[in-house]
């Protein structure tokens, strides 16, 4: 099943809202000692997360088909980063990973078990129960939890409110829909925060004497300026003006802690290059989530402010947003 994005949760009667995780889609396999791991994708995960796979082989549940994500908590918070880096090609790393950075599964839906082997044509409410009876069968070792779910609309809000990282939005389900693979029968409100950072650079449109993307920085606690990340949601009718703007203020050192990267197999010489800025523009950008410090993804900018000064762009901003380990206690405890 997946999900249509939507700006708003649901009204009406008749929904069941989930935390939608930041993690991978999985679906775990297991038939007697047979655990099988796969992505969304149809792609298997289950070498590069031995751990979950021994773990669910060892449950007492001898026969399922769990819906589910898998995630890495790092501390108080959960590493996306640490997640990534667990899709590894070399054995021993993998090893080693699955020691230090053991991942858990949180489950949402189920699609078979023993007691009821087809469940894809049965309601949510159904699939939730068979689910509540599959987990029951495991142990804080197995590292399985049940994700929870509410049908108070204020409820998923305030999910939404309090998530500050830990989420990536909330999922609405109607209670009565069947499991439907590949169809966007659900809805999904992504949590969207905001940012004031300091445009330390810029690059030029593929094939254009224009702005294609501003580089955007944030100031750590020894006053450099670290590249967090960019933003190219710049109208065409915008782009002239804002060039020559850009232009005037080239000639400055841009970012003096870590800088945008160079070529790789990405990226080419020409696409790589850019401008630097001497740090006097602000502008207020929405971004959804932060990963070692950085925007995982292109951010949308906002608005420009000339009100503020560069120097109280710092990392704070977005620190405060990334300890998110109360709420995921909460939510799954």
């Amino acid at each position: 099943m997946e999900a249509k994005v939507v700006d708003s949760l649901p009204d009406a009667s008749g929904w069941q809202f989930e935390p939608k995780w930041d993690g991978f889609r999985c679906l775990a396999f297991k038939l007697g000692a047979e655990v099988e791991l796969r992505a969304k994708s149809g792609k298997p995960l289950g070498r590069y997360f031995p751990e979950m796979v021994a773990a669910l082989a060892g449950a007492k549940a001898d026969e399922f088909v769990l819906d589910g994500e898998l995630m890495v908590p790092r501390g108080d918070t959960l590493s996306f980063g640490a997640l990534q880096d667990r899709i590894h090609p070399a054995p021993s790393r993998i090893r080693k990973l699955a020691a230090e950075t053991p991942a858990l599964l949180v489950v949402f839906d189920c699609l078979a078990t023993a007691a009821a082997p087809a469940l894809l044509e049965a309601p949510l409410g159904e699939r939730r129960g068979a689910l509540e009876r599959a987990v029951a069968g495991f142990t804080p070792a197995d590292r399985v939890r049940l994700s929870p779910y509410t049908h108070d609309r204020q409820q998923a809000a305030a999910w939404l409110e309090r998530a500050h990282g830990a989420l990536d939005g909330v999922i609405a389900k109607r209670i009565d829909a069947t499991y439907a693979p590949g169809k966007r029968d659900m809805l999904k409100v992504k949590t969207h925060r905001s940012a004031d950072c300091v445009v330390g650079g810029f690059r030029y449109g593929k094939g254009s004497g224009m702005v294609g993307s501003l580089l955007l920085g944030l100031y750590d606690e020894a006053g450099r300026l670290d590249h967090v990340g960019f933003t190219s949601a710049i109208s065409n009718a915008d782009k002239p003006e804002l060039t020559r703007r850009l232009l005037a203020l080239r000639g400055g050192e841009g970012f003096t802690g870590d800088a945008p990267g160079g070529p790789s197999r990405w990226a080419t010489a020409e696409s790589a290059a850019w401008e630097k800025l001497r740090p006097e523009l602000v502008v207020e950008v929405s971004y959804d989530q932060v990963t070692e410090g950085r925007f995982r993804h292109g951010t949308m900018l906002l608005r420009w402010r000339p009100d503020k000064a560069p120097r109280q762009c710092t990392f704070e901003q977005i620190r405060e947003e990334a300890r998110p380990g109360e709420l995921v206690g909460r939510l799954l405890s």
